[in-house]
């Protein structure tokens, strides 16, 4: 849930309580409206967790990561590696990623939050990392082989404008997970940015 959401029914939870309180001394129980009621069920269908977290929730773990980054696409890639941890907070709600490694031949650290949310019914992403003081907000869907595609948008550090771009996953064995992200290159069209393998460990 969004905090603006949360806060609401937080609210709405503490009026309930002291209507209660107060009718419990003059021996009543409270009702609520059909409305109420209504109400209520859907903040609380919002919140719980479903089927795609269970999903998310099956990537916990440790992961070795291959990564391949271009900036030409007539190029060949420079090529890094590095370690993903991935846990799941918040009550099984949202999927925790931190990565530790080298990228473009430099030390980098990334976080990633992971979640589907069920109000929109759609996967969503944010990442920051340690080349940016900025984050990446995604969203996007995936199928039942959980194979997935976001747009997700960040602020170019030169032209100060957003940049779109196209972000696919896909696991090619039940231990390996390829993510590929596509970006306009320097003469507009779309290419392929960046490559990372995962390999999940103690497999």
């Amino acid at each position: 849930m969004t905090t603006k959401v949360a806060f609401r029914l937080a609210a709405w939870a503490a009026v309930a309580l002291s209507a209660s309180l107060a009718l419990a001394q003059e021996g009543k129980m409270p009702e609520m409206t059909p409305e109420q009621m209504a109400e209520m069920q859907a903040y609380m269908k919002a919140g719980t967790p479903g089927p795609e977290h269970a999903k998310l929730a099956a990537m916990a773990g440790n992961y070795d990561v291959k990564v391949k980054t271009w900036h030409d696409p007539s190029a060949p890639p420079m090529e890094d590696s590095g370690s993903a941890t991935r846990k799941m907070i918040l009550g099984g709600r949202v999927m925790v990623e931190e990565f530790n490694g080298s990228m473009m031949g430099m030390p980098f650290n990334g976080e990633g939050l992971h979640g589907f949310d069920n109000v929109t019914g759609k996967y969503w992403s944010l990442w920051m990392d340690s080349m940016s003081t900025g984050a990446m907000m995604s969203e996007g869907n995936c199928d039942d082989k959980n194979a997935c595609t976001y747009t997700g948008t960040w602020n170019d550090a030169v032209t100060k404008a957003p940049v779109k771009a196209r972000m696919t996953t896909r696991w090619t064995s039940p231990t390996v997970e390829v993510f590929e992200m596509y970006a306009p290159g320097k003469d507009g069209k779309e290419m392929k940015m960046m490559e990372l393998t995962y390999t999940k460990k103690g497999s």
